[in-house]
């Protein structure tokens, strides 16, 4: 059998046991293991073996649990709740307010948490009722929670950039700082398209009554001060690394400890929060290693059936597709895979493949981490079956129906095509950041 034939087996068999409801991890690592063995007898064991032990002593992964503690933390003590408050009593006075509002709390979630669920949960469970409740378009704030929430795995400490850089073995504060530019450039373009369209339509976002607005000042600071907690806990965490002062896992622990400790000294940090947040970082943590665990075993066998060299051949050589043309197809195909995967799965199953790929075209693997992680919010966001669709229809109130949802997200989406068109014609807007700070 050809290296070719025995790439395409491998791929079907792996889809094939994930459309039969097989865990992802389970589903690639099993056909890796036997396909190893299949190819190089008992000597195969030693693949899965060696990317166990590369992934125990792959120091970086400490800050996984580090982070997703830390924003489990924060949501878990009701932290989050006080931003809401704060950009509810600030924007609420102009059209659209609480609408920017909430994509403005959305990239403060998503800088304390690193997973669009909990951006979506906390949208979906404090925004969206507040949003209803003063008469906003169902239609406009159904998309900007599902938006919003998106950028948690591109604002970082993105945990899906975590696992990226370990399957393309790219240093991970490279990828966090490539991510901050183009994920404020994204909630820019969500908050202006919101402030155009309410400015021509006020009634789909309008202004607070003249009541509501009428908040002591004394008020007005006191939630700013609560509001700014999280801004400052990001800071004593990304600061120090930045500067060099600490290194990345450092910096983790700093950010876990620091949300413990306000938790603590707001009085929210009770027994249920505490057994909530590690229950919640165990398991997902243990996901992730299970899935890399996977992926780098899949991608040893891929490594050495050369497999990548005669798709690549026969991308460039034979259909005689050029570089860009090739790099447009597989973020179509990621948006594909997206209507029926998740983000880590569609990663480890084109990884093999595409980062070798990427990096056999000449293309910078940092710069394509933040194309992935964009492509894959839109994937979330694409009907039939996108990831945030189901969320916000399993949290959203009754009359929200997946109709509205559906029809909620289509101008979000070509927002988000924009932004991901800006960032591939300009891949300095991703790669400015990490040169400034590591070119140093």
């Amino acid at each position: 059998m050809s290296y070719e034939m025995i790439a395409i087996t491998m791929f079907s068999a792996m889809m094939l046991m994930l459309l039969t409801g097989q865990r992802v991890f389970g589903a690639i690592g099993f056909v890796a293991a036997a396909a190893a063995i299949l190819l190089w007898g008992t000597g195969g064991f030693n693949i899965p073996f060696s990317a166990a032990m590369k992934l125990m002593k792959w120091y970086p992964l400490l800050t996984l649990p580090m982070f997703i503690f830390m924003g489990y933390v924060l949501s878990e003590s009701k932290i989050a709740d006080d931003l809401y408050k704060m950009f509810h009593v600030w924007m609420g006075p102009i059209n659209g307010g609480l609408a920017i509002g909430t994509i403005l709390l959305m990239v403060l979630i998503s800088a304390m948490n690193g997973l669009s669920v909990a951006g979506m949960a906390i949208g979906a469970t404090i925004a969206l009722p507040e949003l209803l409740k003063r008469r906003y378009d169902k239609l406009m704030v159904t998309g900007v929670i599902q938006a919003g929430s998106s950028l948690g795995i591109l604002v970082p400490p993105s945990v899906v950039l975590v696992l990226y850089a370990m399957i393309a073995r790219q240093p991970v504060g490279q990828l966090w700082l490539a991510g901050i530019i183009p994920g404020l450039l994204m909630a820019g373009l969500f908050v202006l398209y919101i402030a155009i369209r309410c400015r021509i339509n006020p009634e789909l976002g309008p202004a607070l009554s003249k009541e509501e607005r009428d908040v002591p000042m004394a008020e007005k600071l006191r939630l700013l001060r609560a509001g700014i907690l999280p801004l400052v806990i990001f800071a004593t965490m990304m600061v120090p690394f930045v500067n060099g002062w600490t290194s990345l896992v450092e910096s983790s622990a700093i950010g876990a400890v620091t949300a413990f400790l306000a938790a603590v000294v707001k009085g929210r940090m009770t027994k249920e929060v505490f057994e909530t947040s590690v229950r919640q970082t165990l398991a997902i943590s243990c996901m992730f290693m299970w899935i890399i665990l996977a992926a780098l075993g899949f991608g040893a066998v891929f490594d050495g059936l050369g497999a990548v060299k005669a798709i690549e051949s026969f991308f460039t050589e034979q259909l005689g597709l050029s570089p860009w043309a090739i790099l447009i197809l597989m973020q179509l195909s990621f948006i594909l895979m997206g209507t029926f995967l998740d983000d880590t799965a569609m990663l480890v199953i084109v990884a093999p493949l595409y980062i070798p790929l990427v990096r056999a075209l000449g293309f910078d693997l940092i710069w394509y981490g933040v194309l992935y992680t964009i492509t894959t919010q839109i994937a979330y966001m694409t009907p039939p079956f996108g990831y945030n669709l189901f969320l916000m229809r399993a949290m959203a109130p009754p009359e929200i129906g997946l109709r509205d949802i559906y029809r909620s997200i289509v101008p979000f989406v070509f927002v988000m095509v924009f932004a991901l068109a800006i960032v591939m014609a300009f891949p300095q807007i991703a790669l400015w950041l990490p040169e400034q700070v590591y070119g140093r």
